[in-house]
C-alpha cells in the first residue's frame, strides 16, 4: 500500500464517522419531531401515498439478513422507487445500532412467548420532512451531498456503520 493509498483509506474512514454522526443526529432530530416510518410494509404504503415529503431511506441489514431472499426483493422494488423518486437512500450495516437509535430495541431476550411484543421491523426506515426546511438542517444536507457524491462514483446505495457508543 503506496502512502497515498494508505491517506486516501484513512480520509474515507473519517468521512464515514462524521456521516455516522451526521445519521445519529438526523435520527434523533426526527425521533423527536415523530417523522420517522419505520418497517418494509409501513414504508411502502407511505412512499405510494407521499413520496414527495420522504427524504432518506434507510434500508438495514446483517449478514443473516442477506440471505433472506424476500427481504432482497423488496429492498430492490424499495431501492428502485427511490431513485425513480430522487429520494436519498443509505444502507445501514448494523442494524442493532440502529435501533438504540431509534429507541426501539426492549430487552434483549427472546420474545417468542404467548403475549410478549414483537421487536418492529427495522429493515426500512424512512425520515419525512413535511416542511420545506430540510436544507437548513446542517446534518441532513451532509447526508444528501454523501448520497449525492456516491452516485457521482456509481454507488448508488452507500453502506454506513454507525459509530458505537
Amino acid at each position: 500500500m503506496t502512502l497515498e493509498e494508505f491517506s486516501a483509506a484513512e480520509q474515507k474512514t473519517e468521512r464515514m464517522d462524521t456521516v455516522g454522526d451526521a445519521l445519529e443526529e438526523v435520527l434523533s432530530k426526527a425521533r423527536s419531531q415523530r417523522t420517522i416510518t419505520v418497517g418494509v410494509y409501513e414504508a411502502a404504503k407511505l412512499l405510494n401515498v407521499d413520496p414527495d415529503n420522504v427524504v432518506l431511506c434507510l434500508l438495514a441489514a446483517d449478514e443473516d439478513d442477506d440471505r433472506d431472499v424476500a427481504l432482497q426483493i423488496h429492498f430492490t422494488l424499495i431501492q428502485a422507487f427511490c431513485c425513480e423518486n430522487d429520494i436519498n437512500i443509505l444502507r445501514v450495516s448494523n442494524p442493532g445500532r440502529l435501533a438504540e437509535l431509534l429507541l426501539l430495541e426492549k430487552d434483549a431476550g427472546p420474545a417468542e412467548g404467548g403475549g410478549a411484543a414483537q421487536t418492529p421491523d427495522l429493515h426500512c426506515v424512512l425520515v419525512t420532512n413535511p416542511h420545506s426546511s430540510q436544507w437548513k438542517d446542517p446534518a441532513l444536507s451532509q447526508l444528501i451531498c454523501f448520497c449525492r457524491e456516491s452516485r457521482y462514483m456509481d454507488q448508488w446505495v452507500p453502506v454506513i456503520n454507525l459509530p458505537e457508543r
